[in-house]
């Protein structure tokens, strides 16, 4: 029988890894996996409500998402959001375990520039099995971090630690964006063909679908036809074409009432219908910031 656990507080972190519960601030902590002994109770999954990144280096698989294992052997970072939550494996040996977690609460960001900034780094949007794997030069960079934070950690809680632990983390997922867009970089011939998958896939919906009885298609539902999460998507279509999977829909959309447009006499209102608006006014709006004249005059114009 499945067991969830949500971690609310930094004590409720130190507690599932079996550590010795030794707050040092009341919203951020480091733990080294490698302290870790207990084994992981079996069908668990976890959720907290801090953004969590974790460096792991496992000899079994040892994390899944969607029931699909992640092979961390060689090292691989994974970031999640407040409220995301992990099936922990139990197969894994916990004496094998190297890495570190970083656990930080909102409220430690919110009220700094970075607070403001936290949806720029849409990687805690992704899956587990799309994380982020690492060369020993980054590794590197990225505990770096981790060494500033924990050595501030040490010191007397004062003015400026909030402060300086906030521009190291800020450092951090900058490093993370960074390798990230490599990682698009180093995938691409196996990104392109996602881009391709998705084209197919538009050019089939629009085809295909009566788009006023299911509407237009989602990012989250392209996302599920390539096996992606939709943030991960977004993101690997911005490096391959400079265009979101939004802008990608919205392409197709506007092509498919070009053609409504000059191959019948159908009222606006009818084609907005037609492609799923509800108010034709929105419609209106859509395609004239994408074409730069309204469907009106796009059609009198040809």
């Amino acid at each position: 029988m499945s067991r969830f656990v949500q971690l609310q507080t930094i004590p409720d972190v130190y507690r599932f890894f079996g550590l010795e519960d030794a707050v040092q601030h009341p919203l951020i902590c480091i733990v080294d996996f490698s302290a870790v002994k207990e084994h992981v109770p079996e069908h668990l999954y976890v959720s907290s409500v801090y953004y969590t990144l974790i460096f792991k280096q496992y000899r079994h698989h040892a994390i899944r998402y969607g029931r699909r294992p992640v092979d961390f052997q060689d090292g691989s970072l994974i970031c999640m959001a407040p409220g995301q939550a992990l099936e922990m494996d139990p197969d894994a040996e916990a004496s094998e375990n190297k890495g570190w977690g970083l656990f930080f609460h909102p409220d430690l960001v919110r009220i700094s520039s970075l607070g403001n900034r936290m949806q720029e780094f849409s990687f805690f949007s992704y899956e587990v099995a799309e994380a982020l794997h690492l060369s020993e030069k980054e590794r590197q960079a990225l505990y770096d971090c981790i060494r500033k934070i924990g050595a501030e950690l040490e010191e007397n809680i004062d003015l400026h630690s909030q402060a300086i632990m906030v521009a190291t983390i800020e450092l951090l997922l900058q490093y993370c964006q960074r390798f990230y867009g490599r990682q698009f970089i180093t995938r691409k011939s196996s990104d392109h063909a996602v881009v391709t998958q998705v084209e197919q896939i538009l050019q089939h919906y629009f085809k295909t679908v009566a788009i006023s009885d299911k509407g237009l298609p989602t990012v989250k539902y392209l996302a599920g036809q390539v096996h992606l999460s939709p943030g991960y998507l977004s993101d690997l279509l911005r490096k391959q074409t400079g265009k979101t999977a939004q802008d990608h829909i919205h392409f197709y959309l506007i092509e498919e009432a070009k053609n409504i447009l000059l191959g019948t006499d159908k009222p606006v209102g009818e084609i907005a219908y037609t492609l799923g608006f509800e108010y034709p006014q929105y419609f209106n709006k859509l395609f004239k910031q994408k074409t730069g004249m309204t469907p009106l005059a796009f059609r009198g114009g040809n």
